[in-house]
């Protein structure tokens, strides 16, 4: 049971850090856009709530997998 509570929390962690990923990759491709000041704060701004939400969701995996090793 807690093999899958580590695998679970790998698979999140996974999908949290693609998420990261794809938030440094959306500024990135702002940045290189040439923007000016408050359009590249207004896409930072977009930005960041999914990358909060990426970077909680990769927590709650690492979390998970600790459980599972501590448990297991």
């Amino acid at each position: 049971m807690f093999e899958i509570l580590v695998w679970a929390g790998a698979a999140l962690s996974v999908a949290g850090l693609i998420g990261l990923m794809w938030c440094i990759v959306h500024v990135v491709r702002a940045r290189g856009k040439k923007l000016d000041d408050d359009a590249l704060r207004a896409v930072v701004q977009k930005v960041l709530p999914y990358n909060l939400g990426a970077l909680f969701l990769s927590v709650i995996g690492l979390m998970l997998v600790m459980v599972g090793i501590f448990l297991g």
